[in-house]
C-alpha cells in the first residue's frame, strides 16, 4: 500500500515506542495524548450535562410562561410591508380588502407564521389567593383548556385532575404542587381569589374583585413557577376581572422552539404589522436566568478548552526534543533529496497523529461515561436528582457540538506542532552531520 513519505515517517514517530525514541520523549508524548483525552472527555461530559440542564429549565419554566403574548391594543399594519410580502403570507379577506385598518387579534391568530404551532385567547392577572392557613400572591392565567391539553407540557405533568375540568362557569382552578403545599390545599378545597386590578368602590371603601374557586387539579413541573401560577377558564377570569365580554384579553402564541422567538417577532412586525410595543416575550420574565446559565456554560467550556490547549502544547516540548534527537536523520533525508517542506510536514503530521489518538480516546470515553453518568453516580453513592421525575442528572448530547469540540482539539494539536516543524525545516544538513 502506498503511503506519502512524510506521513509514514510521522506515523513511526507518533508510535512513541522506546526503540525509536528515548524513554523521556516517549513519556512526554504519551502524557500529551493522555492530557488531550482527559480534557476532551471532561468537556464532553460537562457540556452534555449543561445542555441537559438548559433543556430542563426550558421545559419546566417555558412550559408555563407564555412564549409570546400580544395585547389587545389596536395594531396598525403598514401598507408597504404587507404589500411586499403578500405572496409569502396567506391573508384573510379583511386584510386584503383594507391594508391600513387595525389588525385584530383574531386576524393575527388566523395568519400562518413560521415557528408558531398554535394560538390561544389568553388573560393574565395578578391576584392574592387565600386559604384557611395562608395567603399568597399568584398569577392567574385565564386559558382555553382544549388548547392547553394539546400544546402545553403542563397538561402532561398533572398529579391530580386534568385541564378538561376547567369548565366555563365552574370557577375551577388548577394550581402547582408547591403552591398547594404552602396553602395546605387539596383537590376539592375552596380558595378565595382577590384581584386588585378589578376593584370597585363600595360604602366600605375600595374593594377588590374576589371569588371563591374550587381546586380541581394539581400540576408539578418542578420549576420555580409552580407556586406562582393558577390556571382558570378564560371566561371565568373575564368575569372575575369584571369584563365578561373579554375586551381586555390578549393572544398567546405557542412556539415550536421558544428560543426562536426573535424570528417570530420579526415575522409579526414585518409581515403582519404588529407593533413591538404590543408584544411580550418570555425573555422579559426569565431572560436573566437563561443568560446566567448560558454564561456559566460558556465559561466552563472555555476553562476545559484551556486544559485541552495545555495538553496540546505539551506536544511542542515532545516534538522539540524529537527534532533535537533526530537532527542527523533529518540531515540524511535532506541530502537524499527531501524538500524542507516535506520535513516540516513530518512533524506537523506527527502532532496531528498524537491529537487523533488523544481525541479518539477522549471522544469514546466521554460519550460512554456521559451515557452512563447517572449509573456511575449511583454506583459510587452520589446520586443527583435534578430531573422533575427524580431520574438523575439531565443529559443532552449534541452530536454537532461534540464533533466541533473534537475538531477544535485536533486544530490545537496542529497549531502546537507548527513551531517544532519549522525548526526541523531550518536544520542545515552540513552542521547537523558534523556532530554525528
Amino acid at each position: 500500500m502506498f503511503y506519502p513519505l512524510s506521513a509514514f515517517i510521522a506515523y513511526r514517530y507518533a508510535k512513541s515506542n522506546k526503540a525509536s525514541q528515548t524513554s523521556f520523549v516517549s513519556f512526554i508524548n504519551r502524557f500529551s495524548v493522555a492530557g488531550i483525552a482527559l480534557g476532551l472527555m471532561a468537556l464532553i461530559i460537562v457540556v452534555s450535562v449543561m445542555n441537559g440542564l438548559e433543556g430542563q429549565l426550558k421545559q419546566r419554566i417555558l412550559g408555563i410562561v407564555p412564549h409570546i403574548e400580544i395585547t389587545k391594543t389596536p395594531i396598525i399594519s403598514e401598507s408597504p410591508s404587507r404589500t411586499s410580502n403578500e405572496n409569502e403570507v396567506t391573508e384573510t379577506p379583511t386584510q386584503t380588502a383594507e391594508k391600513t385598518t387595525a389588525v385584530t387579534l383574531k386576524e393575527i391568530s388566523e395568519t400562518p407564521i413560521e415557528g408558531v404551532v398554535a394560538t390561544m385567547a389568553y388573560r393574565e392577572a395578578e391576584a392574592v389567593v387565600q386559604s384557611r392557613s395562608d395567603l399568597r400572591g399568584v398569577q392567574v392565567h385565564g386559558v382555553q383548556p382544549e388548547v392547553m391539553i394539546e400544546h402545553t407540557l403542563v397538561a402532561n405533568h398533572m398529579e391530580q385532575g386534568r385541564f378538561s375540568d376547567l369548565t366555563e362557569g365552574s370557577f375551577a382552578a388548577i394550581i402547582g404542587r408547591s403552591l398547594a403545599i404552602k396553602l395546605e390545599a387539596r383537590v376539592g378545597d375552596r380558595l378565595r381569589v382577590m384581584v386588585a386590578g378589578a376593584s370597585v368602590y363600595t360604602p366600605f371603601g375600595r374593594m377588590p374583585s374576589q371569588r371563591l374557586v374550587t381546586v380541581v387539579g394539581v400540576f408539578d413541573m418542578g420549576s420555580q413557577m409552580d407556586d406562582k401560577v393558577m390556571y382558570m377558564n378564560l371566561k371565568d377570569v373575564n368575569r372575575l376581572m369584571r369584563d365578561p365580554k373579554g375586551s381586555e384579553q390578549s393572544l398567546r402564541l405557542f412556539l415550536n422552539d421558544a428560543f426562536n422567538y426573535q424570528a417570530v417577532i420579526s415575522a409579526l412586525t414585518d409581515r403582519v404589522g404588529v407593533s413591538v410595543n404590543n408584544m411580550k416575550t418570555w425573555r422579559e420574565r426569565q431572560g436573566p436566568l437563561f443568560d446566567a446559565v448560558k454564561m456559566e456554560k460558556n465559561m466552563m467550556t472555555l476553562m476545559l478548552l484551556l486544559i485541552i490547549a495545555v495538553a496540546a502544547f505539551n506536544i511542542v516540548s515532545a516534538l522539540v526534543m524529537v527534532v533535537t534527537e533526530k537532527q542527523g536523520d533529518i540531515a540524511v533525508l535532506q541530502t537524499q533529496g527531501m524538500l524542507p517542506s516535506s520535513v516540516m510536514w513530518i512533524f506537523v503530521l506527527n502532532g496531528l497523529f498524537n491529537g487523533i489518538k488523544g481525541a479518539g480516546i477522549g471522544l469514546v470515553l466521554g460519550v460512554v461515561i456521559t451515557l452512563q453518568l447517572n449509573n456511575i453516580l449511583d454506583l459510587i453513592g452520589s446520586p443527583l436528582a435534578l430531573v422533575a421525575d427524580g431520574r438523575g442528572l439531565p443529559i443532552e448530547m449534541d452530536v454537532v457540538q461534540i464533533v466541533g469540540i473534537a475538531l477544535l482539539s485536533l486544530l490545537l494539536c496542529v497549531l502546537a506542532s507548527v513551531y517544532p516543524a519549522r525548526k526541523a525545516m531550518k536544520i542545515a544538513p552540513s552542521q547537523a552531520l558534523q556532530n554525528e
